[in-house]
């Protein structure tokens, strides 16, 4: 097989694949066998024709055509790994020339456009040092996670006042659009202030005391109307505040397992300290991708790019066509950065001679399946059928890969150097890990299914 590179773009790659007569002929033997099984002939059993027999019976052209579409794929993955060219999106094909009889010298010959990871240069990672800093726990933090606990155990208490911000109103919305009701709720509970909401309805609110209304004019966020301007009339059934527990021994005893707030004001500032070692070690992971991306020139696929564009738009329930310009940025942004880290964790797996088994990618999709309380071989034959399992197996890797690199490098916050082993675990352990990218990939597929058992069958 002879094989030719043409670099269109930096991200783009056009081979030419010229197949000898020696190594199509397989191909062509494997055709006439499965024409075999679909064909009669008298005198020969169904699958044991001879292969001549079939060439005169359905045509050379018939045989050649199978083959080609089974050799064709094949012979296009061996050119990729032979020239290292890794594809990042399914290629254009196009099949120039294909022997017409069995004596005919032509070569098989076709052409494959496809769009690649370009060529990335990583730092070396033995020496390399990068700066993280460390977490601070703060009587702050202490207090607004004490406050967050005090809210769960709060009551409402109705009051004969307006209604004000922290306040919680029963209220009755009635939306028109050209004096048409278009949607209505009654007996809705709403926190001013929150804007979880019309928006309008803060200000509308304000100021109101239970058995009045006000219209106000707000935009509908759901429904068939969404997106359109209402008129929108809300009327206050009542007002209540939040009445929140002192903060004392009494609480502590009630909140939790502890006898006094002292006991309980340590054991917040425990998982404070927890919660701030987890950010930090994001805050790692986030730092070491930095570090291996800084001065480089990672150009991105245009197509690849359009469609991760177009994805980050559907996310944000718009497209294209009706995206705002800030939406439009925000989507190409976080497109591009998505990319540029993928493409080079994959470079940093390859270059750490990451393994991926069939058991990190089983282990990886059942503990997605178990989150959403699905059958893991379901699932795992879901993700297979809806051609996902690439994908995943590349996550895996470029997981495997991110905790492998983290490792060979030193984190330090001053003189500090820090231990995230916690987090980085032993090699051993890789093929638990996941990647948020990975879990998110899984999980979209997980919604798919969900919303269609047929999917999983």
């Amino acid at each position: 097989m002879k094989i030719s590179v043409r670099n269109l773009e930096p991200t783009k790659v056009k081979l030419t694949i010229t197949v000898d007569p020696e190594e199509f002929a397989p191909y062509l033997d494997g055709a006439r066998k499965e024409i075999a099984k679909q064909v009669n002939v008298p005198g020969f059993r169904k699958g044991h024709v001879p292969g001549k027999i079939i060439d005169q019976r359905v045509g050379f052209a018939a045989v050649a055509g199978e083959a080609v579409n089974k050799a064709v794929p094949d012979l296009y993955s061996k050119a990729l790994e032979e020239k290292k060219v890794r594809p990042m999106a399914q290629p254009q094909l196009d099949v120039q020339d294909v022997p017409s009889t069995e004596k005919d010298d032509t070569k098989l010959k076709f052409v494959a456009t496809v769009e690649r990871r370009p060529d990335i240069e990583l730092p070396k990672l033995e020496g390399l040092e990068i700066e993280v800093a460390k977490p601070e726990v703060t009587d702050e933090d202490v207090n607004n996670r004490l406050e967050t606990l005090r809210k769960r155990f709060g009551t409402l208490v109705g009051v004969d006042r307006p209604a004000g911000k922290g306040d919680f109103a029963n209220i009755d919305l009635n939306a028109t659009i050209d004096g048409e009701s278009v949607d209505s709720q009654e007996g809705v509970s709403y926190e001013l202030g929150s804007n979880t909401m019309l928006d309008g309805l803060d200000e509308a609110l304000d100021g109101l005391s239970a058995g009045e209304e006000t219209t106000f004019e707000g935009t509908l966020e759901a429904g068939d109307h969404a997106g359109q301007k209402a008129q929108v009339k809300v009327k206050v059934n009542s007002v209540k505040t939040e009445e929140l527990p002192d903060l004392d021994d009494d609480f502590a005893k009630d909140a939790s397992e502890f006898d006094t707030l002292d006991e309980l004001k340590a054991d917040v500032r425990k998982a404070s300290e927890r919660d701030a070692e987890s950010r930090q070690a994001t805050e790692a992971r986030d730092a070491f991708i930095a570090r291996l991306e800084e001065g480089a020139e990672i150009p991105v696929p245009k197509g690849v790019k359009a469609d991760a564009v177009a994805e980050h738009l559907k996310n944000l329930k718009t497209d294209e066509k009706s995206a705002t310009p800030e939406q439009k940025k925000e989507a190409e942004e976080s497109a591009v950065k998505e990319l540029r880290d993928q493409m080079v964790l994959d470079t940093l797996a390859e270059e750490v001679k990451v393994q991926v088994s069939q058991a990190d990618v089983t282990n990886f999709l059942a503990s997605i399946a178990q989150q959403y309380g699905m059958d893991p071989s379901q699932f795992i034959n879901a993700i297979v059928n809806n051609g996902q399992l690439g994908s995943a197996v590349q996550e895996v890797g470029r997981s495997k890969g991110l905790l492998a690199g983290m490792r060979a490098v030193t984190f330090k916050s001053g003189d500090e150097v820090l231990d995230l082993s916690a987090f980085l675990g032993e090699e051993a352990q890789d093929e638990e890990s996941e990647s948020v990218e990975a879990a998110s990939a899984a999980a979209a597929v997980a919604d798919e299914v969900s919303k269609d058992p047929k999917s999983s069958k």
